[in-house]
């Protein structure tokens, strides 16, 4: 297959989009087949840098020690989603399925899939070619794949690791699968504003989709209180807080969950956080009814002239 007609392939998830998502939305709509049935389905969304990996992976974890079989799925061409658990940059699905000129049939699962610490399933989903593709085709081929090898049929939860903070086509692709969407935030105004657009996000989808706010995780954050803040303006719930340890900084160093570092009271602390976090979400969290501010509120809200 040659690189454009690779391309073309990639690009053609868009040209089947549907204009159901959204007033002048045009995005990726998910096919019936494609759902995850059987499993709770988690996409966690935050500012870019902000812990994403971190959060999914320890909260994985966490849903294993709870006796869950777990699948995490990255959802990001740097493919690092799963590093802490399998501790290796795992291949992509694009890469593999390219291995084979995308001859899905061809692949086994040890191809894609790689089991990490505590039993966790890992798949990193990468990413079309820069400037050529669609997020929401990579994800809906490494659903595909997973469904065709019934991979999901003995899964408990699905975690979707998505890159960023950018939640539009492609990358709102996970929030067509997931029950609800997760913010992970700093106490900080950037990512407070990138936290509101996420809202305004996954409260779209929710028109059309089953996805629904689960609420917003603070990480590396000694206080909460401009968070607080925003959510009682908007309605927004926190689920749990996580400080800015420097173990867990020192965790992604050493390719190690925070159930695998050395222990101390802070650490344990944390650890029983993620448990806590992960039997509140097993045993089902209320939906959020959040209402996004406008660029100009947040502002305000924050203190800002």
């Amino acid at each position: 297959m040659t690189a454009v007609t690779r391309h073309s392939l990639i690009r053609g998830a868009t040209a089947r989009a549907s204009s159901g998502d959204g007033e002048g939305s045009t995005q990726v709509h998910m096919d019936a087949a494609a759902r995850i049935e059987g499993a709770k389905v988690f996409a966690v969304y935050g500012k870019g840098g902000i812990g994403k990996s971190t959060t999914s992976s320890n909260l994985s974890v966490a849903f294993t020690r709870l006796g869950k079989r777990v699948l995490q799925i990255g959802c990001d061409p740097k493919h690092d989603s799963t590093f802490t658990l399998t501790k290796r940059l795992a291949p992509t699905v694009i890469d593999v399925l390219e291995s084979v000129d995308f001859h899905s049939e061809e692949l086994r699962p040890e191809d894609f899939v790689f089991e990490g610490y505590g039993g966790v399933l890992c798949v990193e989903a990468g990413g079309p070619p820069a400037g050529t593709g669609c997020g929401g085709y990579v994800v809906g081929q490494t659903v595909k794949l997973l469904k065709e090898h019934h991979l999901l049929e003995d899964t408990d939860v699905v975690v979707f690791d998505v890159l960023g903070d950018v939640v539009c086509g492609g990358f709102a692709a996970p929030l067509l699968h997931a029950d609800r969407g997760l913010i992970v935030a700093a106490n900080d105004f950037d990512s407070i504003f990138a936290m509101n657009r996420i809202v305004a996000a996954i409260g779209a989808k929710a028109k059309n989709y089953n996805v629904r706010l689960g609420g917003v995780i603070v990480n590396r954050s000694a206080g909460a209180d401009q968070i607080e803040r925003y959510n009682a303006a908007t309605g927004l719930k926190t689920l749990a807080h996580f400080p800015d340890l420097d173990a867990i900084r020192r965790s992604r160093l050493k390719k190690a969950t925070l159930f695998e570092m050395e222990p101390s009271p802070e650490l344990e602390a944390v650890q029983a956080e993620y448990l806590r976090l992960a039997a509140s979400l097993w045993a089902g969290v209320d939906p959020v009814e959040a209402s996004p501010l406008k660029d100009r509120e947040i502002f305000d809200l924050l203190g800002f002239d």
